[in-house]
């Protein structure tokens, strides 16, 4: 691990938030010697962030912590395109009205986390959209080599694969090596942050302004929000996990119960400590101990990284304590409910398929109201509701659901 001078640099570096920088000797020695701006982008391409973008969204929180400014950059324009970053095919093409909502909504992210009053939020609509596109290839397009470009990973890996990369998209990185030489010019933000998969896109902004205006700029990436065994963290077989509770209806939406429980279940035993550093402010002496737990005990550690990370997301008073509850209408039970269909029905989330189901009550996992259920054939009838109107169904220890019937 490298040691570097500047206390922003030298903080996060312990904390794991570095995989590369440009120029480090240069950007450590600024980082001692003067407050800069910084800028990290984000695209538009739903009404909310998940938790691949938290990391991002930190790194901007301590920069601000520090005493630096950032800059959020809302993608309203790049959006439009889509960023072909480590995508497997290209994005599904936005409408200008979806696009538009989707910044608000992903605004009201960044006012949970940053004192958005002494930040700047700036969308490239502002720039982008004013471009001629004659003149804009004439004086920036010509600055990029596509020999370079075919080489950077984010184009490189698509080529490889023989999936189709459309022009629009190969566009992406010229637009987004413009906003840089832009946020250069009009703010004098000389880094660029992002995830590793924007190094290719970052250093083309590098190089644009080095070759237009004669500016060292830099940059700096996080890396990859990956669990020890390689699987990316963020998705769900139910979607994406996201950062702003909605409702439980909203398909872009997670409840801050199943956010918890998502840290809790997902979290590997080795990657405990790498999340607390990440995602808390616990001191590493106290980390450090965490990580020498085995077995049981490292389950409390996961315990307590879901509770922390939910409280940074949801706040200390969010209910994700609370059981999930579905209500289901009173005449499904007047003639029986099997507890198969009632195990895979897709509210409940419990099992994909009735075999999961049957599945799951032969290997003694399915309670009601903490009485074990070893019939695969049970039904449940209106008498299940005779005490109350309410019944808790539990798949092994950690699922618990409210059903109450009207």
């Amino acid at each position: 691990m490298n040691n570097y001078k500047s206390d922003f640099l030298n903080h996060i570096n312990e904390r794991g938030f570095i995989y590369q920088i440009s120029d480090s000797d240069k950007l450590d020695k600024l980082f001692s010697e003067e407050k800069i701006t910084a800028y990290i982008g984000f695209d538009c391409t739903a009404p909310n962030l998940h938790i691949g973008s938290l990391m991002q969204i930190l790194l901007l929180k301590k920069l601000q912590d520090f005493g630096h400014t950032p800059i959020v950059l809302i993608g309203g324009a790049t959006s439009k395109i889509g960023d072909p970053s480590l995508k497997d095919k290209s994005r599904k093409m936005l409408s200008y009205e979806d696009i538009n909502n989707n910044v608000k909504g992903i605004k009201k992210v960044f006012e949970k986390f940053l004192d958005i009053n002494k930040i700047k939020i700036i969308d490239n609509s502002k720039w982008l959209e004013e471009l001629n596109y004659i003149d804009f290839l004439r004086e920036i397009g010509s600055h990029f080599s596509v020999n370079r470009m075919l080489s950077f990973d984010s184009v490189k890996q698509r080529l490889e694969r023989e999936q189709n990369l459309s022009f629009l998209e190969f566009n992406y990185m010229i637009l987004q090596g413009y906003d840089f030489y832009k946020l250069n010019t009009d703010y004098n933000c000389i880094l660029q942050m992002g995830g590793s998969d924007q190094w290719g896109n970052i250093i083309c902004g590098i190089d644009l302004s080095r070759r237009l205006a004669g500016k060292e700029l830099f940059g700096l990436t996080t890396p990859l929000l990956t669990t020890s065994s390689g699987q990316k963290m963020g998705k769900t077989e139910e979607g994406a996990i996201w950062l702003n509770f909605i409702s439980e209806k909203d398909n872009h939406s997670t409840h801050p119960r199943d956010f918890w429980n998502y840290w809790r279940d997902k979290t590997e035993n080795d990657d405990v400590g790498k999340f607390l550093r990440l995602f808390t402010d616990m001191p590493l002496t106290e980390i450090y101990q965490i990580e020498k737990l085995k077995n049981e005990d490292i389950e409390k550690g996961k315990e307590l990284l879901a509770t922390k990370i939910t409280e940074l997301v949801h706040g200390k008073d969010s209910d994700w304590k609370s059981k999930k509850r579905i209500i289901l209408k009173k005449k499904e039970f007047e003639k029986g409910y099997g507890l198969l269909s009632l195990l895979s029905h897709d509210d409940l989330g419990l099992a994909k398929s009735n075999s999961e189901a049957r599945r799951f009550i032969q290997s003694k996992a399915v309670k009601l109201n903490d009485e074990l259920i070893s019939d695969e054939k049970y039904t449940l009838t209106l008498n299940n509701f005779e005490n109350s109107k309410e019944i808790e169904i539990s798949l092994g220890k950690k699922k618990k659901i409210i059903i109450e019937i009207n």
